[in-house]
């Protein structure tokens, strides 16, 4: 990459940036109620992002070959099991990563 190059990639990088963190200031001020479906889409897209990652994390999950997903699973019970205990999802996240690394590393 040219000098020219690398200028106009972070130029647009940053105005991506700038532009991604000001407009829901600009859309959304302070003073004016927030619009039901923002409220909406605020209630109903995480679960459903969660559940469109733990779909994509076991599509190629096999249960006749390998492991047979034992590993995943018991991973899964993991963080439903932290979830309800401490309703920390970054805790429940990273204990089912831990869980899930040791379990392929040592065990299976």
């Amino acid at each position: 990459m040219t000098v020219a190059q690398q200028i106009i990639t972070v130029a647009v990088v940053v105005a991506g940036t700038m532009l991604t963190r000001f407009l829901p200031f600009v859309l959304f001020p302070a003073g004016k109620p927030t619009p039901k479906y923002i409220q909406y889409l605020g209630k109903v897209l995480p679960p459903a992002v969660f559940g469109l990652l733990v779909v994509y994390c076991l599509k190629n999950v096999s249960i006749f070959e390998g492991s047979r997903g034992i590993p995943e699973f018991i991973s899964i019970a993991a963080v439903i099991v932290l979830h309800v205990w401490k309703r920390q999802m970054l805790l429940s996240i990273a204990g089912g990563t831990v869980l899930y690394m040791v379990l392929v590393q040592t065990v299976f």
